[in-house]
């Protein structure tokens, strides 16, 4: 993927969210950046070769008997309202809406709300799908029983302010699930001995470093703490997990690490991934 046209440190916070917008519009993330599914974009075969990729990539702590099944409580979302915060091509608005979830998901990208879209009218399913800054929500106090949010809100320039509309816009006793980035996984590590040793005499803070090494125009990292302390100011019941796949499990360029999976199982590259994984999942509730 191109990581051109980054955010810059000391750019105005109102100036980053329409970065934010502009990248994700450019850069959808559909798993081919590297090597193009070769179906007509935004077919039936198009949707299920990039959600096999999504899907494979998070094997290590994602699914089991069904995609996603370990993360999204599908049979407890079954008939309440959901939110998705960053549809992005849309795989889990469609895995809710298949479970029996009314979903509403929102993006920042009209890319992605339009594709997102195409998605739900080509499969039959319904979802309201809209284009939404996810720093003002467009939906009364108490909409919905469950918020999702998959690798979203640490591209935004507040992520603070997001914690809380997810708050405002919860039910009481509704549950919000969220993955962003690992200041403690091998990706931060691995841009930390690479690339902040040498930029930091040349007046590169850590963060610029960081975001510059990854996707989004902008990204936070957290450690698990902080992460944590962020939604205790506003949830109950807060438990942060780490997450990895592939390349935390075995940090080599892929050409070299595809032979290198083959001789180890899945039950050590997850056990590997998943300590020093790159995301951070956090599961909270508001109170009753």
């Amino acid at each position: 993927m191109d990581y051109s046209n980054k955010r810059k440190a000391g750019e105005d916070l109102s100036a980053v969210q329409e970065g934010n917008r502009a990248w994700w519009t450019k850069h959808t993330m559909s798993y081919d950046w590297n090597d193009p599914v070769e179906r007509e974009k935004k077919s039936a075969a198009w949707f299920d070769a990039i959600d096999a990729r999504f899907a494979h990539a998070a094997r290590l702590f994602a699914h089991d008997k069904q995609p996603f099944d370990r993360i999204i409580p599908f049979q407890a979302i079954k008939g309440r309202r959901v939110l998705e915060i960053g549809c992005g091509m849309g795989l889990h608005s469609e895995l809710m809406a298949r479970a029996g979830a009314d979903v509403s998901a929102i993006d920042l990208s009209p890319t992605s709300v339009a594709v997102t879209a195409r998605r739900a009218t080509l499969k039959g399913l319904r979802i309201d799908v809209r284009q939404m800054d996810a720093v003002t929500l467009d939906f009364p106090d108490a909409t919905f029983d469950f918020v999702w949010s998959w690798g979203v809100i640490h591209h935004s320039s507040r992520t603070g302010r997001i914690v809380r509309e997810i708050h405002r816009v919860l039910k009481p006793g509704g549950e919000v699930r969220v993955m962003v980035y690992n200041l403690d996984g091998m990706p931060a590590y691995i841009t930390l001995v690479t690339k902040y040793l040498t930029g930091f005499w040349r007046g590169r803070p850590l963060d610029e470093c960081l975001w510059n090494s990854t996707d989004g125009y902008t990204a936070r990292f957290y450690t698990p703490d902080l992460l944590a302390d962020a939604f205790a100011t506003f949830f109950e019941n807060v438990r942060v997990e780490s997450f990895g796949q592939d390349a935390d499990a075995v940090p080599l360029p892929g050409s070299l690490r595809a032979p290198v999976l083959k001789l180890i199982s899945q039950e050590t590259l997850a056990r590997w991934a998943n300590k020093r994984g790159a995301f951070l999942f956090v599961t909270a509730t508001k109170a009753g």
